[in-house]
């Protein structure tokens, strides 16, 4: 047996026990309209915060999740002096150019095979998978030709910002090859963390759940949070 291996494990384990918050996810017993207007939302989490120190932000963001048996709906409201970006077609690059929420999905945990959706104010909206990030696994490899079938993501923008709906079928996410994409039931619980970017007067990396490390990037998945799906 290789202990130093095994004592690698052991100290990530306590690691994520350490810095990982857990975040419910209340089912939801009435059906959600996507269409970027949230009066049927609430428990929203939040503010964010800069993702790699914990600072307070400079525009606010708050999200909240629910599911029912087939999908799973994020909300975002984004206070927002200046927004920046268009419409642009489906799977564009927007994450360099125009602001924009993001959520990360890593069920098992492993920081491989794992889910990123982005959406920016006007509704555009790409989705790519995470093959691997870490040399361990090979270095850097997305799936970028990845579509999650019947995603539906609407942006509503209004005079404090914008607002964006996301609905995720799991029925196109179990077709991921070794990403613990099962359909959840209560009391299951997923990795993951949710972002913002913002290209307005001062650019921010925002996320509900911030890093200890000082090291830049979302892409840190050793320190996601724990989202567990509830009644």
């Amino acid at each position: 047996m290789n202990y130093k291996i095994v004592l690698t494990f052991l100290v990530l384990i306590s690691f994520l026990k350490v810095n990982s918050q857990t975040f419910s996810i209340p089912k939801t017993k009435s059906g959600i309209v996507v269409d970027g207007d949230l009066s049927e939302w609430s428990n929203f989490l939040g503010p964010f915060v800069v993702h790699n120190s914990g600072e307070k932000s400079i525009q606010y963001t708050f999200v909240s999740l629910s599911w029912n048996n087939e999908n799973l709906f994020i909300a975002y409201k984004c206070t927002d002096s200046k927004i920046i970006g268009k419409t642009q077609p489906k799977d564009s690059p927007i994450f360099y150019t125009d602001d924009l929420v993001e959520i990360f999905l890593d069920p098992d945990g492993d920081g491989k095979n794992y889910l990123e959706v982005g959406v920016n104010a006007f509704s555009t909206n790409y989705d790519l998978l995470l093959k691997c990030i870490s040399p361990e696994c090979g270095g850097w490899k997305t799936q970028l030709d990845f579509d999650i079938n019947d995603i539906e993501a609407v942006s509503k923008i209004n005079p404090e910002g914008y607002t964006v709906e996301i609905k995720i079928p799991f029925s196109s996410l179990e077709k991921i090859k070794n990403g613990g994409f099962t359909t959840p039931k209560a009391g299951t619980k997923w990795r993951g963390n949710t972002f913002r970017i913002d290209y307005g007067n001062t650019t921010e990396y925002t996320a509900l759940q911030p890093y200890k490390t000082k090291k830049f990037g979302f892409h840190q998945p050793q320190e996601f949070a724990v989202f567990e799906f509830v009644e």
